[in-house]
């Protein structure tokens, strides 16, 4: 099971560069969401299956397709079509379809194997968990709701294509 957990993590190095080091941003959301898998595999080696499926469902399945969603909206016209073209080579798919591949794989053999899993302390249950959660770590949740609200907030006002004029009004 080291293995696994080593080439699951390679995996999630090499595809997280990817999406930093990619121009376009079809691809990093594709690296993007190789990563995430990747770290799912991760969390359920050690011994977290409920952490893993979490992560396949809320982070590399509802959030990937928002950020495909706006990626979408933002993009439209004539122009943004003949772009998209150009996207479609050959070699575009290339090292997501192949780190997928590779953590399909090491899923497959973790969950087809009798190997036991690393050793790690005693599994926490949802409810444990979800109690700690909203019982004495509330006001860290509770930050950290905020802190994605003022990032919300913030990119909404990057992202405004006529930001407000400067100064006083001039009637």
């Amino acid at each position: 099971m080291n293995l696994v957990f080593y080439i699951a993590a390679a995996v999630a190095i090499l595809s997280s560069v990817l999406v930093v080091a990619r121009a376009n941003i079809v691809h990093s959301l594709l690296n993007l969401v190789v990563s995430l898998l990747a770290v799912s595999l991760i969390f359920y080696v050690l011994g977290a299956p409920f952490v893993a499926a979490l992560e396949v469902i809320v982070y590399a399945g509802a959030i990937m397709v928002l950020f495909i969603f706006v990626i979408m909206l933002l993009a439209v016209g004539p122009a943004s079509v003949a772009e998209e073209k150009s996207w479609l080579g050959r070699g575009v798919f290339w090292a997501p379809a192949l780190m997928s591949l590779a953590l399909i794989s090491l899923l497959s053999y973790v969950l087809h194997t009798d190997a036991t899993r690393l050793p790690v302390g005693p599994g926490i249950p949802p409810k444990e968990l979800s109690l700690s959660l909203f019982g004495p770590y509330l006001p860290a949740v509770e930050l950290a709701s905020m802190l994605l609200l003022a990032g919300l907030i913030g990119a909404y006002h990057l992202g405004r294509r006529n930001p407000p004029e400067r100064g006083g009004s001039s009637r």
